[in-house]
């Protein structure tokens, strides 16, 4: 596997950095995409030289600090002196429900704080204008967008010193391999379109369905003789256990601010069918098939076009076309050299 960010970067820190994350969990336990795209910026931090080190906020399976792609982590039971490691710190990093009480110590102890944002909800935005973000990186250009209107409703509200897009990393070569014969569906819950997998395997019974359980949220599990659960599976493991049996995923999500699986999906050509959120219209580009979630019809029409040859090769080279397109090497090496010059 080739290096997250080529050893040409340009920037670079004058020394190796302290940089300490604050997440409320992460992999191999918790496999979602917020903590995957997460790792794949950390990950050229390390190869850079810095120390990166991930702080848990919540009490999990592990009991012992780990090493995961080259990070450590560090888990709530094994370990209780979080602001040491921020008093010590160069660059404090937090998303989601942890950045309310990094952004506290990041002021009281007068460190810079990067912000990862990774919806366009209300609080998110409140969080990141809640004042002492030195970075805030948004996953889209839609995402950066809707922050600009958020800043423009509330004036009064305080501006990242600098803001950078950075969309979720996805190292192809790390998950292409040979397409398999499934429909796939990653985290079936309602939200991800669970009712529309299990209203295709009704209506397709001698096609062959993967209904893999999500990281989150009620799952949606047809009793169907072709349908197939999958437990829960790590970030590390997709490419064989899912991927490699995927001829077509499916992402009939009411809410994606980007889609990191149907980009995972397209470094093997596998074509997405998908509902047309901002996110998704915007990650998948013209790669992407999209039908609104409550037209099964449709979307049972588009996999049964699929079944052709010749529509099959034409979507399967759009979506490496669109894999191509989307390398993260530019959007990490601007990544890093922003956590760079905070000190």
């Amino acid at each position: 596997m080739g290096r997250a960010v080529p050893a040409s970067a340009p920037g670079g820190a004058a020394k190796p950095l302290r940089i300490v994350a604050r997440v409320h969990a992460m992999p191999p336990e918790h496999n979602a995409g917020a903590e995957h795209m997460l790792v794949s910026m950390l990950r050229p931090l390390v190869e850079r030289g810095h120390d990166v080190s991930v702080w848990l906020s919540r009490y999990g399976k592990a009991h012992q600090e780990y090493v995961y792609r080259g990070i450590k982590v560090i888990p709530l039971e094994s370990r209780l002196d979080f602001s040491l490691a921020v008093r010590r710190a160069d660059v404090l990093v937090a998303h989601l429900e942890t950045v309310p009480s990094t952004a506290s110590l990041a002021r009281g102890y007068g460190k810079p704080l990067v912000v990862v944002c990774h919806n366009t909800h209300r609080p998110t935005f409140r969080d990141v204008a809640a004042g002492g973000t030195a970075l805030a990186v948004y996953n889209s250009l839609w995402m950066e967008r809707e922050a600009e209107l958020f800043f423009a409703e509330y004036p009064k509200s305080v501006r990242p010193a600098v803001r950078l897009i950075v969309r979720p990393p996805v190292f192809a070569a790390e998950y292409a391999t040979k397409p398999g014969k499934a429909i796939t569906l990653i985290n079936c819950n309602s939200e991800k379109g669970g009712h529309v997998l299990k209203a295709l395997a009704e209506r397709m019974p001698k096609q062959q369905f993967l209904a893999v359980k999500g990281a989150y949220g009620v799952q949606i599990l047809p009793d169907l003789p072709n349908v197939e659960v999958v437990e829960h599976v790590r970030g590390e493991d997709m490419r064989e256990q899912v991927y490699a049996r995927t001829r077509v995923l499916l992402m009939p999500s009411s809410y994606e601010s980007w889609g990191r699986a149907g980009c995972e999906a397209l470094a093997s050509g596998i074509p997405v069918v998908a509902h047309p959120t901002p996110g998704l219209c915007e990650s998948l580009g013209e790669a992407g098939i999209f039908v609104d979630r409550n037209d099964v019809d449709g979307y049972e029409a588009v996999l049964r076009k699929l079944f052709t040859a010749a529509e099959y090769r034409l979507a399967a080279r759009r979506a490496k076309a669109r894999s191509a397109e989307l390398d993260p090497a530019v959007d990490l090496a601007a990544w890093c050299g922003a956590v760079e010059s905070l000190v």
